[in-house]
């Protein structure tokens, strides 16, 4: 088990905002049209708030009308981690970083192409390491 994924929720609270906290480690979902990388057209990689790995690029990203940014695939495959969701009686693709286990939404397939997939991301599990054109 890796340091990150061996924190107590303790120390999850400590290093989160209580925002951060419910939605990255207790796996609840922000209001939509209210997080900061809704609307965001800034460029550069959307990385983990929680350890830092680097998630989505912006070049993926588009607007899906839903609420929250969306993303046609990650930046790399090995950094995400996929589960079954059947919470709230519907069956759903979960989407978790891979290094610490952080909940950042839903996977659904109603994206754009090339991939036709809509990586569903709340803002608040997400930290953007901008860069400059």
């Amino acid at each position: 088990m890796n340091k990150e994924n061996s924190k107590t929720d303790k120390e999850w609270q400590e290093k989160l905002t209580s925002e951060q906290y419910v939605v990255c480690r207790k796996k609840e979902t922000e209001r939509p049209f209210s997080g900061k990388y809704y609307e965001c057209n800034d460029k550069g990689v959307y990385k983990c708030v929680c350890c830092g790995t680097e998630l989505f690029s912006s070049d993926t990203k588009f607007n899906s009308g839903t609420g929250w940014p969306s993303f046609w695939k990650p930046l790399k495959n090995d950094n995400i981690k996929y589960e079954t969701d059947t919470s709230y009686g519907m069956l759903r693709t979960e989407v978790m970083c891979n290094k610490c286990g952080a909940h950042l939404g839903h996977l659904f397939d109603d994206g754009p192409a090339p991939t036709n997939l809509r990586f569903c991301i709340n803002s608040i599990s997400l930290d953007l390491d901008k860069k400059d054109d």
